[in-house]
């Protein structure tokens, strides 16, 4: 996987170790991080286009990600789309989540559905709060996912 930062630059290493150096670099400059993990998804004709962030938030002195975007032809229904978006973001989570425990680092995975049901997105909303919270991990959605609404 290819992964970038916010301004472009290309990441070399793996994104485990890209991930343990900025957890070392901040919390070693007094920084307390959280991370949020969240994947968004646009369909441009036949290619849908997903792009995962993972977002360090340093706590009252702002932040900063690392981008993955990739592109794929398979066709979704909207249902379908946002539980893969879920499970981009699962992912990368579980790679990452012995590193956060390490660290002491808190993380959140953010889903880009709609908590109200008037929004097609909401018919995956059980599912995905089902799958994200039976890994363990802690969840968003729409409002309060940013990560994945805003970032990616």
């Amino acid at each position: 996987m290819k992964w970038r930062k916010f301004n472009g630059e290309a990441i070399g290493l793996p994104i485990y170790n890209a991930v343990e150096n900025a957890i070392k670099r901040e919390t070693g400059a007094g920084y307390r991080l959280k991370v949020c993990i969240g994947t968004d998804s646009q369909v441009k004709g036949s290619e849908t286009e997903f792009a995962t962030v993972i977002v360090f938030l340093r706590e009252g002195h702002g932040g900063f990600m690392f981008i993955h975007n990739e592109k794929t032809l398979q066709q979704y229904s909207i249902k379908e789309r946002m539980l893969v978006e879920v499970a981009k973001s699962i992912e990368i989570a579980y790679e990452l989540c012995n590193l956060f425990t390490l660290y002491d680092v808190d993380m959140e995975v953010h889903a880009d559905i709609n908590t109200n049901p008037a929004f097609k997105s909401n018919d995956a909303l059980k599912e995905a709060m089902g799958y994200i919270l039976g890994m363990g991990f802690a969840f968003k959605a729409k409002p309060e996912a940013f990560a994945s609404s805003s970032c990616a």
